[in-house]
């Protein structure tokens, strides 16, 4: 979280907060690709990052995502997503005002990182 509130003040943008229910379903989505071997932001039920926002309870009409595996280090996943114009958008959107991060090891890529926006 701290690396990101990092890349938005060098952009003139407010902190993200931290949300306890944006964390409770990233971290969720971080297992759950483990468990389930895959890597995408639609799980394979079917659910997507705003499904799992509002599953976890949150009330955020903005929900945006950003997933990252295989990197050992989260400077190292949040210099990769600053150099992909997608999930730099996601870091660096005005609207959003609260965040939750997780991450889960092991599975095929050995790290899976999850970043759910909320706003």
């Amino acid at each position: 979280v701290e690396l990101t509130n990092r890349e938005r003040a060098r952009a003139g943008l407010p902190a993200l907060s931290r949300d306890p229910l944006l964390t409770t379903a990233a971290r969720a989505h971080s297992a759950d690709m483990v468990a389930r071997d895959f890597y995408a932001h639609t799980a394979p039920d079917g659910s997507k990052p705003w499904d799992r926002a509002a599953a976890a309870g949150s009330r955020c009409r903005t929900v945006g995502e950003n997933i990252a595996c295989g990197q050992r280090s989260a400077a190292e996943v949040v210099r990769g997503w600053m150099n992909s114009p997608g999930h730099r958008a996601n870091i660096l959107k005005p609207e959003f005002t609260h965040i939750g991060v997780g991450f889960a090891g092991g599975g095929r890529a050995g790290t899976y990182w999850t970043q759910l926006f909320g706003g």
